[in-house]
């Protein structure tokens, strides 16, 4: 906890819902007071350190609701550390991630959520929460899903994909429904028909079709679609709300904005590498395709625009990252002549706030938009509100003090994560995170990491605050 009082002045404080310019008062971790810059109030608020941030946006921190820490995946793991991964993500300008703990076939879910504690424990530089992968369903997990909420993990993921790793099928899948609908739980789903691809992938490995061109071909738009669909019938069956991870594929979308226009509790979350790369990537020569793939995989160009409409039109709510990081060299190149052996992740945690910022620039979305899906409705959506993602009395002081004339150019060789390539190579980005509280803490001071391992802390969550 900070004892000491700190003052932001002269920059622009923008959140979903304001835009205004304010000095803010933090005390103790915590936001105390906003008064307009140079206003009586304002000036009031003496013994205090300084940060002077004129020139500049004074934003909440970053909510990242879909991470992978030191994820087991195809026989190897996930690059970052909690460490590394929280140390990035608050380069990045996000300040709060939700991982992921996972129930594995034949364990318990606490067996899952202490893993997860474990690694995480006096590792992090930022707050954190866990989401929980449900990957066998049965009576005993059904109790369990009941005792995780009331502990504070009130969310549970499952999978239409990965049979035999992480794979539900639709009865398994409709009772964790129905007791999410009795527990207040919040239903994640990974929507892809995981039966079908398998079969398509068979038969391309079987044509000789190996490279990593082809995993996006064969995890086909419309089995995205077909399981988003079935996702949400299936929760309208269980009276239970769903939130559907990483849409990628315009058809998919439609499925979500015609449940939403019905009225149904559905959301979905979309990623940066859905809105800024594409098939042309997975394409590259040489095996550098293995760099994106990822599952929901890259979509044809045409697919952007859909998705930049729906995040207009809050068809889609939240930009997560799904950050899973391989490396190139070693753990990439496990699928050399198999593209279904290439780990599927890919890294993003630091660069999500900026890619956003440049949408801003770039007219697809506004600022105040920016923050809704990056930070305000993250933490709504997974209980963490107004605690996280605002700026206002009593939300914990995480807080961005973010350059928004800074140019920078995105690279391996500048970034903090634990990977050896970056998505964004050469990419130029005008926007640059500056300064960092991390709950009144200076994280990031002028780009220099003054953060440590053991300051971020176990956030436990309510349930989803867009239910009833």
């Amino acid at each position: 906890m900070s004892a000491v009082r700190t003052v932001i002045r002269g920059g622009l404080v923008v959140t979903a819902a304001d835009e205004m310019h304010a000095d803010v008062l933090i005390e103790d971790g915590r936001v105390v007071a906003l008064a307009a810059s140079g206003s009586d109030t304002a000036a009031s608020w003496t013994d205090a350190r300084t940060l002077d941030a004129s020139q500049k946006y004074v934003i909440p921190g970053g909510v990242d609701g879909h991470t992978h820490m030191e994820m087991p995946f195809g026989g190897t793991f996930a690059a970052d550390t909690f460490e590394t991964g929280t140390r990035a993500a608050a380069w990045g300008g996000t300040t709060t991630i939700v991982d992921f703990a996972i129930q594995s076939v034949g364990h318990t879910l606490r067996e899952g959520l202490d893993a997860w504690h474990a690694k995480a424990d006096g590792q992090c530089a930022v707050d954190y929460g866990f989401h929980m992968i449900v990957s066998d369903v049965h009576d005993e997990t059904l109790k369990e899903m009941d005792l995780l909420v009331g502990e504070g993990v009130t969310s549970f993921k499952q999978f239409m994909a990965y049979p035999g790793v992480f794979y539900s099928d639709d009865g398994q899948i409709l009772r964790a429904m129905q007791r999410a609908a009795d527990n207040g739980g919040l239903i994640m789903m990974h929507a892809e028909n995981g039966i079908a691809i398998d079969v398509l992938v068979q038969q391309a490995l079987a044509r000789g079709e190996t490279d990593p061109r082809y995993h996006g071909e064969v995890r086909k738009a419309l089995l995205e679609a077909e399981a988003t669909h079935r996702a949400i019938k299936l929760a309208q069956v269980a009276g239970a709300p769903l939130y559907v991870v990483h849409v990628s594929a315009q058809e998919a979308l439609a499925e979500l904005a015609r449940a939403r226009d019905e009225g149904l509790p559905v959301f979905g979350e979309t990623c940066p590498q859905y809105l800024f790369l594409s098939t042309d990537n997975l394409a590259e020569p040489d095996f550098e395709g293995a760099k994106y793939v990822c599952s929901t995989p890259l979509r044809p160009k045409d697919h952007q625009a859909a998705l930049w409409r729906g995040l207009r039109t809050n068809d889609l709510q939240v930009v997560s990252t799904d950050h899973c990081p391989f490396c190139f060299t070693g753990q990439k190149e496990l699928g050399r002549g198999d593209f279904s052996k290439i780990p599927n992740g890919m890294p993003g945690v630091e660069n999500r706030m900026d890619l956003l910022h440049q949408a801003v620039v770039d007219g697809h979305i506004t600022r105040r938009r920016w923050i809704e899906i990056a930070c305000a409705t993250p933490a709504r959506m997974f209980g963490m509100y107004p605690k996280k993602g605002t700026i206002a009395p009593g939300a914990d002081a995480d807080i961005v003090i973010y350059d928004p004339a800074a140019e920078q150019t995105v690279s391996a060789a500048t970034h903090h994560m634990n990977v050896d390539y970056s998505a964004y190579e050469g990419k130029r980005l005008t926007g640059r995170v500056e300064t960092v509280l991390s709950r009144g803490e200076p994280v990031i001071t002028e780009r220099e990491f003054t953060g440590r391992a053991g300051h971020g802390t176990y956030t436990p969550r309510g349930t989803c605050q867009y239910l009833d």
